[in-house]
């Protein structure tokens, strides 16, 4: 079993920054992509980014120049760094991760931007 962790969130005002952080832990066999995801009220659970072993990285288009994903290959955790933040960012971020085929996810960290 694998145990995915998130810390990081909170209230912010718009404009502000935030890092996010997702350790994994538990029976790793090989971590390849790591990303996170966000859930707002009344909307589906959406891609916001993610980063592959290799480095290689996505973005969903309203975060692009925004947030930065980054990942620590060796302690197996990923961050998120969210700079300027809006209120359309408020939503439950989830950290996934894909272990040898098999994907966990994290209970979700709240991240509310609002003045």
């Amino acid at each position: 079993q694998v145990q995915v962790v998130e810390s990081g969130g909170g209230l912010v005002q718009p404009g502000g920054s935030l890092t996010l952080s997702c350790a994994a832990s538990g029976s790793i066999f090989i971590i390849s992509t790591m990303g996170w995801y966000r859930q707002a009220p009344g909307k589906q659970r959406e891609l916001v980014a993610s980063i592959t072993r290799g480095g290689r990285t996505n973005y969903e288009d309203s975060v692009k120049g925004r947030f930065t994903i980054s990942r620590d290959i060796d302690k197996n955790t990923v961050y998120l760094q969210m700079n300027s933040l809006k209120p359309e960012d408020t939503a439950v971020y989830y950290c996934n991760v894909n272990n040898f085929g098999r994907e966990y996810w994290g209970q979700g960290t709240q991240v509310t931007v609002s003045s």
